[in-house]
Formats: C-alpha cells, sequence, structure tokens
C-alpha cells in the first residue's frame, strides 16, 4: 500500500490539506501518516546559571526548581495539545471513510525529523502557510521552501480553501525532470479522468523549441489515451500560469520541482514563492 505523509501545525491551512490528504488517499488507495512536531524551543526556559552572583545562591536554586517544574508543565500542555491536534485530523480523515491512519509526534524541528518519515512516503501533503496565516498571509509557512526543496517525494501544497479537482494544469518545460513528470501524470491513479491542461512558455509564440516541447507533451499523454488541451504561451511564467488558472477554473497546477527554460523560475526562484503565494489553489511539485 502507498503512504501519504501529512504535515500538520493544527492551522486553518493544515485542516483544508486533511480533505485534500483524503481526496489523495482514496484516488491512491494510500495509508495516511499524519506527523506534528513539536517545536522543542516551545517548553525551553530561561537558565538561571548567570544570576546566582546577584540574587544569591539560594534564590537562584529556587528560582531554577520553578523554571524546571515550568517547562514540565510546559511539556505536558505541549503533549496534550498534539494530542488534541492528531485526533482532530484522525476524526475529519476518518469521516471521510479513511481507515489507514497512523498519528505521529515528534518532539524537534520539522525540518530536522521530517526526513525520518518522507523516505518511506510516496508523496507529502503540507499547507502552505502555517500557525501565523492570519497574521502573516503574504508570507509562506517557515519551514515550506526547506521541505520542498530538500524532500526527493512529491510534495502537494494545499491552499487555503478545498475543492474537488477536476482540471489539472501541467506546466512542461521539456525537462528530465518534466518528462518524468509526463511519465507520472500518465501512470499515477491521481489523475484518472482528469481534465488535463498543459501549458509550455515559449520567447515567442512561432518558437520552435517551445513548439516541439508542447507538441511532444501532446503526443505522449495521447499514446497514453489522454487528451489534453495544450497550449503554447509567452510572457511573464507567474502572470501567464495565474490567468490561465483563473480562464479555464483549474483546480490543481503540477510542475516540476527542477527544470530549465522559464519555468525552472517557477520553483527554484522568487517567482516560486510568489505563485504559491497568490495562487488559490493547491500545487503539486514533482521531483
Amino acid at each position: 500500500m502507498k503512504t501519504i505523509l501529512l504535515c500538520t501545525d493544527g492551522s486553518s491551512f493544515a485542516e483544508k490539506s486533511y480533505y485534500y490528504g483524503s481526496w489523495l488517499a482514496h484516488r491512491l488507495s494510500a495509508e495516511v501518516s499524519v506527523l506534528f512536531v513539536t517545536d522543542i524551543r516551545s517548553q525551553q526556559v530561561a537558565s538561571t546559571g548567570n544570576l546566582s552572583g546577584s540574587i544569591g545562591i539560594g534564590s537562584s536554586q529556587d528560582l531554577l526548581k520553578k523554571l524546571v517544574d515550568l517547562e514540565h508543565e510546559k511539556a505536558k500542555i505541549n503533549n496534550q495539545r498534539a494530542k488534541f491536534i492528531l485526533e482532530k485530523a484522525k476524526k475529519i480523515l476518518s469521516n471521510t471513510g479513511l481507515n489507514a491512519i497512523n498519528l505521529i509526534h515528534k518532539t524537534g524541528f520539522l525540518v530536522d525529523c521530517f526526513h525520518e518519515f518522507d523516505q518511506d512516503a510516496d508523496l507529502v501533503v503540507l499547507g502552505k502557510r502555517g500557525e501565523a496565516a492570519e497574521f502573516a498571509s503574504g508570507h509562506l509557512g517557515a519551514n515550506l521552501e526547506r521541505i520542498v526543496r530538500s524532500s526527493k517525494k512529491p510534495c502537494f501544497v494545499t491552499s487555503r480553501n478545498y475543492h474537488d479537482i477536476e482540471r489539472v494544469l501541467v506546466a512542461y518545460d521539456g525537462s528530465k525532470t518534466g518528462k518524468k513528470m509526463l511519465d507520472f501524470l500518465i501512470t499515477s491513479p491521481i489523475f484518472k479522468d482528469l481534465e488535463i491542461h498543459v501549458v509550455t512558455i515559449a520567447k515567442t509564440a512561432d518558437d520552435p523549441v517551445g513548439i516541439s516541447r508542447i507538441e511532444e507533451a501532446r503526443h505522449q499523454l495521447q499514446d497514453a489515451g489522454i487528451n489534453p488541451v495544450c497550449s503554447l504561451q509567452t510572457g511573464d511564467p507567474e502572470k501567464v500560469m495565474g490567468k490561465y488558472v483563473e480562464d479555464y477554473n483549474i483546480h490543481l497546477l503540477v510542475m516540476g520541482a527542477y527544470g530549465h527554460s522559464r519555468i525552472r523560475h517557477l520553483v527554484i526562484g522568487s517567482t516560486t514563492a510568489q505563485m504559491l503565494r497568490e495562487s488559490n489553489i493547491p500545487v503539486l511539485l514533482y521531483r
């Protein structure tokens, strides 16, 4: 059975990721492992070692005991919070008809312990923003970019609102990763019976390289029994993709995590962050 690693922090974005995780799990016949990591900094307290000289050894030891007790209390509260968040995730996933659900709680830093679990996963699901989404709506989650860059698995980055996925836009640049992405599109049950759109961005409308790439994608998909809507576009990738998503009511954007040509900058340059920030739909980054 396939495994989906779903990272959560209990935020509003994370809750919507449960529904996308369920949608993916049903299509893949996969189990879902829900990972919540308690930030170790949230239960650490200040040291009193440098205070003994100014407040006296006895007072320092008394303060140290109080701080240790406070640290233990913080740890208990964090464990209770983690349990609440994971149980809520399980309840939502169970209500969508999923039975194979694993709950994982770790204390540390997500980016450090993430690879303990993603190596056994086939797909990673995470929200594009976290707990501070309401206060920093123009920013992405603190861990998102580091996870996307370091994970070797496809990363499904969810949006704030859930929508059933019917139409998919694939950004194709003809790269080695792009070709593997098309194979993934053809073989994965995720995309079965969905409407597939493919866009290649070229320097000009009659650019032979761009034409060759979009036709390559068209023929590869058609040979697999898929009839894609293919389009050769020119202009700024971020604006082109954004407009296409809006014009055709696209529900999911799929792109390679690495590639070449102008679409490459959607993923590893500043345009990537901008695209994820402004997108109202989930983005699947393929490795």
